[in-house]
């Protein structure tokens, strides 16, 4: 069972003082616990602090801005680094919507928004959080181990050299372990939106990961879906 909305503690930045307070007493209403800052500066700070379910980020923002934000939090270890975020810009263009998808966001809104909208956004991401298996440490991939934290991996003891899209596919699917995630979800966090390139991700780690790239043990495809991690 979901615990209540009052026990869910989001973080709100944005520089604008008025769509900042809005928001704040807005999600208070709804029944959250909510802390906001004015910028990446105090944003660090909190998050070093405090474990929030989730995090609403405005890109524009003078100094650091949202997508500075969100790929420094993907960096964090621990609870703080899979912390969601839902993203808030004045800008529409799909570029900045995949910008804000690679970097690690879960979702996107554009101004200007209507609240409730808002709210069912953060409903949303809350709950495919709260369903989400949490795995900790790393995970064992027959003679290799993949870190999500750290975004490492160690094949027979030694690092393994990846790239910055194969960490970020590792750990997209090390998220749900054993369950399938969609091709099209995957290729949110991939230069090339159209699955393509996720594709050749897959073909790169298999060759580090498997025994036998062409008959794949723990980096799986499920037909008409996507791929699954099936660690042991």
């Amino acid at each position: 069972m979901n615990p209540p909305a009052r026990s869910r503690h989001l973080l709100v930045v944005d520089d604008d003082d008025r769509i900042r307070e809005l928001l704040k007493e807005y999600l208070a209403r709804a029944g959250f616990r909510v802390t906001a800052a004015a910028g990446g500066a105090g944003a660090r700070k909190l998050i070093e602090s405090f474990d929030f379910d989730l995090a609403v980020f405005d890109v524009m923002m003078p100094g650091e801005d949202g997508f500075s934000l969100t790929r420094w939090l993907r960096e964090q270890r621990g609870r703080a680094g899979r912390t969601p975020v839902l993203m808030l810009t004045a800008m529409g263009a799909p570029s900045d919507r995949i910008e804000g998808l690679k970097l690690g966001a879960d979702d996107y809104l554009a101004k200007p928004f209507e609240p409730e909208e808002l709210l069912l956004r953060i409903e949303a991401i809350l709950r495919r959080a709260q369903d989400r298996p949490t795995t900790e440490g790393p995970l064992s991939l027959g003679r290799c181990a993949f870190d999500p934290d750290r975004g490492e991996l160690l094949c027979d003891g030694e690092p393994v050299r990846l790239t910055e899209a194969e960490v970020a596919l590792l750990r997209q699917l090390a998220r749900t372990p054993h369950e399938s995630v969609e091709r099209m979800e995957l290729a949110n966090g991939a230069v090339d939106p159209s699955g393509r390139a996720v594709d050749v991700q897959v073909t790169r780690l298999r060759r580090k990961i498997e025994a036998d790239p062409k008959v794949p043990r723990y980096l799986q495809t499920v037909r008409g879906i996507g791929y699954r991690l099936a660690p042991d």
